[in-house]
């Protein structure tokens, strides 16, 4: 019983929140994190008598990082993102997500470089049901720590 009870702690109430982009990005907190990565490219080559491979590191393969059903704490911000988007300014970003429990308390964050957006849904306009203010967020980056 007491296993059950100290699980419930780190997953009950537990959220993701996320800031990217400084005062023109993203702050907000969401209920789902994914794509959280990091790939590279390598570059084989076989050197004159020896039959084993060496390899080269290459670049850093963007990654895909989907926010989903969140709230957006600074409003503002993130609409200013969006419209420097819309008219054809994305310059890359890093910023920071970090895994709260429900007492707001940091159990694990991230450091994410070089994002951009990609796309963003908002709720689904319906006056019957509560929606959270984001359905889903799609960000490209270079890579995580």
């Amino acid at each position: 019983m007491k296993d059950q009870q100290d699980i419930s702690k780190y997953v009950s109430g537990a959220y993701f929140e996320v800031n990217i982009g400084g005062i023109s990005g993203l702050s907000g907190k969401f209920t789902s994190v994914r794509g959280l990565g990091m790939a590279l490219e390598y570059e084989t080559y076989f050197e004159g008598g020896s039959m084993a491979p060496h390899f080269l590191v290459g670049n850093a393969i963007p990654q895909q990082l989907i926010l989903e059903q969140g709230t957006v704490t600074e409003k503002d911000s993130f609409a200013e993102w969006i419209s420097d988007v819309n008219s054809g300014v994305s310059l890359p970003t890093s910023g920071d997500i970090s895994l709260k429990d429900a007492a707001g308390n940091e159990m694990r964050s991230w450091h994410i470089t070089d994002a951009v957006l990609v796309s963003y849904s908002g709720p689904e306009m319906d006056s019957n049901s509560p929606q959270l203010a984001i359905s889903r967020i799609v960000l490209m980056y270079g890579g995580c720590t």
